[in-house]
């Protein structure tokens, strides 16, 4: 009796629901997330990796396209199929727990655990593996083989064998998939595949017997390893031309400890016995290869495109520590701060001057120069049009600007002489296909331009009189951005670019008139957009059938359209409230892998062809969701107090009643609302709440968007805002004593401003605020070196001008300056390394609430940028947000953290998460 009693308890009763829970911060190792979406060749088969949101290992699966599992892998990660679709190749790590276990017993790095290469046959679903992996290629266009390296176990026949490690170099096999031979080769540091034939190169050190150090190639006939160039040395930067008949490498053969390098550039082709010296010291007129860029041929191979550069200046190692004087020079004519040429630093020493050396004709050109930034030449390398741009004269702008300027040059392809053909140009030049022309986005013009090459002339292409090509919402004191360029057709003769909705096909020349392609987007607020799916695609032609994507303005529901280019009729294929990416198309076919998400759905691996018709779902990675209380989203209206409709997005949890009031949480940053069907699942977020998170336990979180005006960005924020939370509040389902506001950064700063000017949150967190625009008007973005003035005169910051053209604007957005009015408890979350705000700002924040007698406290993740990026520093920072939250807006008992800090001498120790009495 007792175990039919057993029975019926574990049955499910029909037609009562399951108490759902509430999501907790455990659901960070719980939920997962997609990562290597890949279909093979064939389109036969699908892989992906899910990885733990939280810690944890990851997980490789397999799949049918029709959807069948094939292979369940704990710990696996780094899909590749092979070329013919025949294999699956991927990494198998140790155990997570295993790796911190060793961690906690100081094991050294060298004895941890590795990878281990897998193998898995799709033919026969057999897998091998072998240990001791430290990488793998997989030949993209030639079959049957695979290249790893890999850590042997010792021989300990052989006493005098040089140990293997990164110095002195590992394992590299060859491995027949076919017939399961191989060719190894000892003592290897690196190592090259071709793309599309079959060439393999390595560089070993040797092993003092039978291999001398240097650089050999595999010979596919006699099957074995040859010397291209055997020397004492070092050596770097191998690369193949696409069909492996060519190598390039740098070769430094001077073993003395000389701080001038003669760097050898070495030219092979397969048929010979060894290489040549193409470019070194002597070779170069006061110039030297530029051993840190790697070579790369040309598509067809008929160039081989190298770098040289000026002698460094060095240094006089006969000083010693107390002669040597380490003092920086500013000087106003610097066309760079001292702090954005000491950011980039690493970069100017590895800049070098683009030339290239033609095989057939035995002889280098070349083509850049001091004062050139940027070198293109057309038809990937193969072309005869070559570009230069120079923003050496205009580098001083982009420290109240935001921007530089270039001047353009046409290169001689053959000679390397420039000819300057525009000046003080604004945007980023490209060039076309063919390069027959250079075209680029002119801010200042709002205007889309394209110069010719063989008429040498400038035309604007794009005048803005029938629709607008620039941003039409731009809300910046600064030159709209435009929308972009879609592609060019075939042979350069039309180019195809997008307005705010739809796609326009230009001719280049002006000959004809611009024509509209895509069919009343504007009028139906639909915004088309092209998915690439062919990603070697550089142009389009005529007839070629493409997939658009769809998305409406007013409800932010998407839809996908096939659309064959000249006949411009879009046929719509799938639709619905979601947003579709991740497309990934199988090379020789027409089946495809992409995701759909919303809200409530996440964006599992969804198959089809390209006609859609028929959609299948590959992945259940998170079946536990329906488990736990969720909630909805959706759009949401108001009016601000300057006049304008407003829209954002209101979060509700799960089983919503209006007659109830819940406790809500605003949160905002710019415009959001397009993001409407995002999928927002648990994660320990850096800087933001999750929003399933806080509806799952019962909050509403409100996101409204901003509409910014020059001059006052604080007080459009409150505009915007605060109307829109009190027409929330009015519906009647907000518990108006029990609303908070979180936001980071741009969104922190906003914060700031709002509880200096209304009491309506009881509290708030501000993420790396800037609260006194005046002390970091002048101040550097470390992370990138630049002053921070263009921030404000022209960007996010929306000032419109200088401190002392506009100081009364500075002080009136500067929430510092009001900070008295502030009685709302305050959450301050700045990083002692943040590279965008300058960490001083939250501590003036916090300095001053404190001086106030304010409830305040300032979280500082030591050694963390902008936000945190460790993950148990982010897990971190969700706990204290959620404790912050729910003890002011859900009665909670307050955190020890919160009641009495955590004391230095507790750092890293002593948390405080632990609940009080208060």
């Amino acid at each position: 009796m007792k175990k039919l009693i057993l029975i019926l308890a574990l049955m499910p009763v029909v037609g009562v629901s399951q108490t759902k829970k509430e999501l907790d911060h455990n659901a960070y190792n719980i939920w997962r997330s997609v990562e290597d979406g890949l279909i093979s060749n064939d389109g036969k088969y699908i892989s992906y990796t899910l990885k733990r949101n939280g810690y944890g290992n990851e997980t490789l699966l397999l799949h049918q396209f029709d959807g069948k599992e094939i292979l369940n892998h704990d710990r696996s990660y780094n899909p590749y199929f092979s070329n013919n679709s025949e294999y699956l190749i991927f990494k198998v790590s140790p155990d997570f727990d295993e790796i911190r276990d060793l961690k906690r017993k100081k094991t050294k790095e060298k004895d941890m655990p590795g990878d281990t290469l897998a193998i898995y046959s799709l033919n026969n679903r057999q897998m091998s593996k072998l240990p001791g992996l430290k990488s793998f290629k997989v030949p993209k266009e030639w079959d049957d083989y695979l290249v790893y390296l890999f850590d042997p176990e010792p021989d300990t026949t052989k006493k005098k064998e040089k140990k293997r490690s990164k110095k002195n170099g590992f394992d590299l096999v060859l491995k027949n998939l076919k017939d399961q031979s191989e060719y190894s080769f000892p003592y290897v540091l690196d190592y090259a595949i071709a793309e599309e034939g079959p060439g393999l190169a390595l560089i070993t050190t040797g092993n003092d017997s039978t291999t001398k150090e240097g650089v050999y190639t595999f010979d596919f006939e006699s099957k074995s390893f040859q010397p291209v160039y055997r020397s004492k040395g070092e050596y770097s930067q191998l690369a193949w031309d696409n069909k492996g008949t060519q190598l390039a490498f740098i070769a430094d053969i001077d073993t003395t400890k000389a701080l001038q390098r003669d760097y050898h550039l070495n030219y092979y082709k397969t048929e010979w016995d060894s290489s040549k010296t193409i470019a070194n010291n002597s070779m170069l007129d006061q110039l030297m290869v530029n051993n840190d860029f790697k070579s790369f041929f040309s598509e067809s191979g008929k160039r081989l495109f190298f770098e040289v550069k000026e002698f460094p200046v060095l240094q006089d190692t006969t000083l010693l520590d107390d002669e040597i004087v380490n003092v920086e020079v500013w000087n106003s004519s610097d066309q760079r701060l001292f702090t954005h040429q000491e950011n980039e630093l690493k970069d100017d020493q590895k800049f070098g001057f683009r030339s290239y050396y033609d095989p057939v004709k035995d002889r280098f050109v070349q083509l850049g120069g001091a004062d050139f930034s940027r070198v293109t030449v057309s038809d990937e390398g193969d072309g005869n049009t070559a570009l230069a741009m120079s923003d050496y004269n205009y580098r001083k702008l982009i420290t109240w600007e935001g921007y530089t300027l270039n001047d353009l040059y046409n290169i001689n392809i053959n000679t390397g002489e420039k000819t300057k053909i525009l000046e003080a140009v604004r945007g980023f030049v490209s060039l076309s296909p063919n390069g027959k022309y250079a075209y680029w986005y002119n801010n200042s013009d709002s205007a889309w331009f394209a110069y010719s090459f063989a008429e040498e002339v400038t035309v604007q292409i794009t005048n803005n009189l029938v629709v607008p090509f620039y941003n039409e919402i731009h809300d910046t004191p600064s030159d709209p951005w435009p929308y972009g360029i879609m592609s060019w057709t075939e042979n350069d003769e039309r180019v195809l670019i997008y307005d705010r909705y739809d796609i326009w096909e230009i001719d280049p020349r002006m000959e004809t008139r611009a024509k509209m392609i895509t069919p009343n987007g504007r009028e139906k607020g639909l915004t088309y957009r092209y998915i690439k799916l062919d990603e070697e695609e550089r142009f389009i032609k005529k007839g070629q059938k493409l997939l658009l994507s769809g998305f409406y303005k007013d409800t932010k529901r998407e839809a996908l359209f096939s659309f064959t280019y000249g006949k411009n009729t879009p046929s719509e294929l799938i639709s619905g409230n979601y947003q579709y990416s991740s497309f990934e198309k199988a090379r020789d076919g027409k089946n495809l892998i992409f995701t759909q998400e919303n809200f409530q759905t996440f964006p599992d691996v969804l198959a089809s062809d390209i006609s859609f018709k028929s959609v299948k779902k590959i992945s259940d990675i998170n079946p536990q969701q329906k488990d736990y209380k969720w909630g909805t989203i959706e759009l949401v209206y108001w009016t601000s107090l300057d006049g304008q409709k407003m829209e954002g997005m209101l979060v509700k949890p799960e089983g919503f009643d209006p007659k109830k009031k819940y406790p809500m949480i605003v949160n905002f940053y710019e415009k959001s609302s397009d993001a409407l069907n995002r999928h927002r699942e648990p994660f320990p977020g850096r800087s933001t709440i999750t929003y399933s998170f806080y509806a799952s336990r019962g909050y509403l979180i409100f996101n409204p968007n901003v509409n910014y005006k020059t001059g006052y960005p604080g007080e459009d924020a409150y505009n915007c805002v605060i109307p829109g939370v009190t027409s929330l509040i009015e519906k009647g389902f907000v518990d108006e004593k029990n609303i908070g506001v979180q936001g980071h950064s741009w969104g922190g700063y906003q914060i700031a401003h709002l509880i200096n000017e209304t009491n309506i949150f009881k509290c708030a967190e501000s993420g790396a605020p800037v609260v006194n625009m005046i002390s970091a008007y002048g101040g550097i973005r470390w992370g990138s070196g630049l002053s921070r003035m263009f921030q404000y005169e022209r960007t996010q910051s929306r000032i419109g001008g200088s401190l002392w053209e506009y100081p009364l604007r500075y002080i009136e957005n500067s929430p510092i300056f009001f900070v008295d009015k502030v009685q709302t408890p305050v959450l301050i979350m700045h990083n002692d390394e943040d590279g965008a705000v300058p960490w001083y700002q939250g501590i003036e924040y916090f300095g001053a609430l404190r001086r106030l007698g304010r409830p305040a406290w300032l979280l500082n993740y030591r050694g963390e940028p902008h936000w945190p990026v460790k993950v148990q520093n982010r897990i971190d920072f969700n706990i204290r947000l959620a404790q912050f939250f729910d003890y002011y807006l859900k009665g909670a008992s307050m955190p020890k953290w919160m009641r009495d800090g955590v004391p230095a001498t507790e750092l890293g120790i002593n948390q405080g998460y632990e609940l009080t009495d208060e």
